[in-house]
């Protein structure tokens, strides 16, 4: 009998390892784990088996559990006591009821998941690893099990139902998609179905210190932060957190639970979502509605311009503020950049007058622009920018300053619909914005008039100063170099006049006016764009841009410059 005994053992070694899912409480068991997560960077551990439930193995890292003091020890096992039942109880019917099955009895011939608690880093809640569901001979690496994995540190925590539940969620997806569909899902969609997993689960309810308080947070680090590119960052989990709450406020938990059980992934699996459950919407409006509601977030405004959850019906986003002089005319421009599903708040206060606001975006791109004008009263008017086939568009606010307070835009590139990866391309666009003071129709037409009739005189002594320098043999002064940005609306500057004494040695094909006159008005804004469009490949295409703008901006300045030295 000892005989037999030794050989077993010694047979039992060499053998290749395998994880059988079967285990009494006190087995230790090998596992692999996933470094970058691993507080120590290890790849491979000892782990016990402290608990079996109806619906899962539950092992922690032996090595942390030896480090505990018997005190820390009870503490940890009644809770993970707790969490079991929650899992068993709560978490596991709840979240396969709706979602559906995880992949049972699985790879491991197994009903119950393994769930791993090892020390891990401390930004990181736990993680799913899909490699587990292949068998050894596919990777090396894989643990041969449904499983999932969590941090130690927070086992002891509230929040370590909302952690297991946003994990478990990752294990049914996988089924769902992967071995049922024989597809892989967008990571921004399955992680927003695993954030929304603890709100299924009532765990948000009470607000302080939910997943949920934690997650507006994140998105308020970043509110721009691309909604589809995923680089598994904090204001990604914030910004999927508050979109698929938006979503799920408006159109019910079953658009999620119905684009996870269809055979499409990403975008289009929630269309499709929405189209069977008969809604008139696709993604891209309510996409764009949701950049409205996180900033209005008021019903009464429009009735999907708002979030229903209780604990976000005061939550609103500060947007980017543009301050414009209250006296005199003054012109903002800028050049942004933007990647696909992003949102971007510019609000404008201040001026006095007529507001005119220009956005350019690039021809081959698709934005959408809405526009929200706040009135003295605080009352709001939502509206949406006409784009040309260019993506240009222009609005204009009346008595801005006095009964319009404000304008925001939204705008949002809506191109790419699937394919995203964890670094998508960044698109530039353009607005500017300037206030003229408000006259009457017949006092714009005459000043018109008038300005046209400066601007000939102005060419016509322009010309006339050209033939005496001709007869007198000097030369007009030129400039030798451009310091600063220039823009349509500046008068009487001499950095204007060294512009257009530039734009006009460019020959008649640039600026065939050559009015040197410190003004930059209309005619000088399409030289510039002339000139812009003439260097487009140094100019304007590392901008993102196609056309010219008419704003002497850095790049502009550069090929300028560089042509003063020749």
């Amino acid at each position: 009998m000892k005989k037999f005994l030794f050989l077993t053992i010694i047979f039992t070694l060499f053998l290749p390892q395998t994880i059988a899912a079967e285990g009494v409480v006190g087995d230790s068991v090998n596992f692999y784990i996933q470094a970058p997560y691993d507080s120590l960077g290890r790849e491979e551990i000892e782990a016990i088996l402290l608990k079996v439930s109806s619906r899962a193995y539950w092992y922690l890292d032996n090595q942390w559990w030896e480090g505990l003091s018997e005190n820390q020890k009870q503490e940890f096992t009644e809770a993970l006591n707790s969490l079991a039942d929650e899992f068993d109880s709560k978490i596991y019917p709840i979240l396969t009821g709706n979602f559906g099955s995880e992949w049972n009895p699985g790879i491991d011939k197994d009903s119950r998941i393994t769930i791993l608690t090892h020390p891990m880093i401390e930004e990181a809640g736990g993680y799913f690893n899909s490699g587990d569901e292949y068998f050894k001979s596919q990777i090396p690496s894989s643990n041969e099990r449904e499983m999932v994995y969590l941090n130690a540190i927070h086992i002891t925590k509230p929040r370590v139902k909302s952690l297991l539940a946003h994990e478990f969620q990752h294990l049914i997806s996988f089924n769902q998609k992967e071995k049922i569909h024989n597809i892989s899902e967008e990571v921004w969609l399955n992680e927003a179905r695993s954030e929304y997993a603890p709100a299924l689960l009532g765990y948000n309810d009470d607000f302080e210190g939910s997943n949920l308080q934690r997650r507006i947070n994140n998105f308020l680090d970043k509110p721009y932060d691309s909604l589809t590119e995923w680089r598994n960052l904090s204001y990604d989990y914030g910004v999927v957190n508050l979109f698929i709450h938006y979503l799920v406020d408006h159109y019910g938990p079953g658009i999620l639970i119905n684009s996870l059980q269809n055979s499409k992934i990403g975008i289009e699996s929630l269309n499709l979502a929405l189209s069977n459950r008969g809604f008139s919407q696709d993604f891209s409006q309510i996409f764009t509605d949701w950049t409205i509601a996180v900033f209005i977030n008021d019903c009464s405004v429009f009735s999907k311009y708002c979030y229903l959850n209780e604990n976000l019906s005061q939550f609103k986003l500060s947007p980017l503020i543009n301050y414009l002089p209250s006296i005199g005319e003054s012109v903002l421009s800028v050049t942004d950049t933007t990647k696909d599903w992003s949102g971007n708040w510019h609000k404008f206060v201040g001026g006095n007058g007529i507001l005119e606001l220009e956005f350019a975006g690039h021809p081959e791109n698709s934005f959408k622009v809405p526009y929200i004008i706040q009135d003295s009263s605080g009352d709001f008017i939502v509206d949406f920018l006409v784009l040309d086939e260019n993506q240009r568009g222009t609005i204009y606010v009346e008595d801005f300053g006095s009964e319009n307070l404000s304008l925001t835009i939204i705008p949002s590139l809506q191109n790419k619909t699937s394919g995203f990866s964890d670094l998508e391309p960044s698109v530039s666009f353009f607005w500017s914005a300037s206030t003229v003071k408000d006259n009457n129709e017949e006092e714009e037409e005459l000043i018109k008039i008038l300005l046209a009739q400066i601007e000939e005189i102005q060419r016509q002594i322009a010309i006339v100063q050209a033939q005496i320098d001709a007869i007198l043999g000097t030369k007009t002064t030129t400039c030798q170099r451009l310091e600063e940005n220039l823009y349509y609306g500046m008068r009487n500057d001499e950095a204007v006049k060294c512009l257009q004494q530039f734009l006009k040695s460019q020959g008649q094909g640039i600026y065939p006016e050559e009015l040197v006159t410190g003004n930059f008005l209309s005619l000088t804004r399409m030289a510039v764009i002339r000139f812009q469009e003439k260097y487009k490949e140094e100019v304007l295409l590392p901008l993102g841009l196609e056309e010219g703008t008419g704003f002497v901006g850095f790049k502009t300045r550069a090929k300028i410059n560089q042509l003063l030295t020749i």
